[in-house]
């Protein structure tokens, strides 16, 4: 099963309530919501009170990517606010351990990104301790940018990592339905979309969610008949 995750980060900010209850009409799975602080990352979006007031709008998954430092004093306030996967950057903490114990203390599936250039054995003493590994196709911080190939053999490697753990592969970051192919091929279940689902308007959401989705569905079909 491929599942896609539209980035509210690319949707139009002045009707978020509008806009979550679009996609999620038009066929996602998740709802992706990218948290920046400035610091961490070169960009600042929403905090707690905004995902907060997102959460009536749908019943739809909460997937919250925490690209801010430090991250563990925060945690919390978004769990409240109605997060269901919280993922944090494992750049962004020196107890990863202790960041996910705390995740997942609060009731929350417990998510790990990796830069493009951060080595995935930072996962592997944490991986009994991950629900959503992520790595960043593209340098965290702002939505459009451009697809980073070089990291499509990290994902291969991640797959083999997990093996039969029941652990999702996220791949966030110039993902459109060429972009997906690759990524699911690779072993990626979760696809994170943020330009290639908003542009053309809520009219065109469902057929731009609907391309990604089966443009991964047949890699994975490939990937499964190798």
């Amino acid at each position: 099963m491929v599942l896609i995750a539209p980035s509210m980060l690319a949707s139009d900010f002045s009707r978020f309530g509008e806009e979550v209850r679009d996609v999620a009409r038009a066929g996602a799975d998740w709802i992706h919501l990218d948290v920046m602080d400035g610091h961490f990352v070169p960009n600042i979006t929403f905090g707690p009170d905004v995902i907060k007031a997102m959460r009536p709008h749908t019943d739809k998954l909460f997937d919250v990517h925490l690209m801010i430092e430090p991250v563990e004093p925060f945690i919390e306030a978004f769990a409240k606010a109605g997060a269901d996967i919280i993922t944090v950057q494992a750049e962004a903490t020196h107890h990863l351990d202790r960041c996910l114990q705390l995740i997942r203390s609060l009731g929350k599936k417990a998510g790990v990104a990796l830069n493009p250039a951060t080595h995935e054995s930072a996962l592997a003493y944490v991986l009994d301790k991950v629900d959503l590994i992520l790595p960043m196709t593209v340098n965290p911080g702002f939505g459009g940018q451009a697809f980073i190939a070089d990291v499509l053999p990290k994902i291969y490697r991640l797959r083999a990592m997990i093996g039969e753990r029941p652990i999702h592969l996220e791949v966030d970051g110039g993902v459109t339905p060429e972009t997906a192919a690759l990524c699911a091929a690779a072993g990626a279940n979760v696809l994170v979309a943020g330009s290639a689902v908003f542009k053309g308007g809520k009219e065109a959401y469902a057929g731009n969610i609907a391309a990604i989705r089966e443009a991964g569905r047949s890699a994975r079909r490939g990937r499964a008949a190798a």
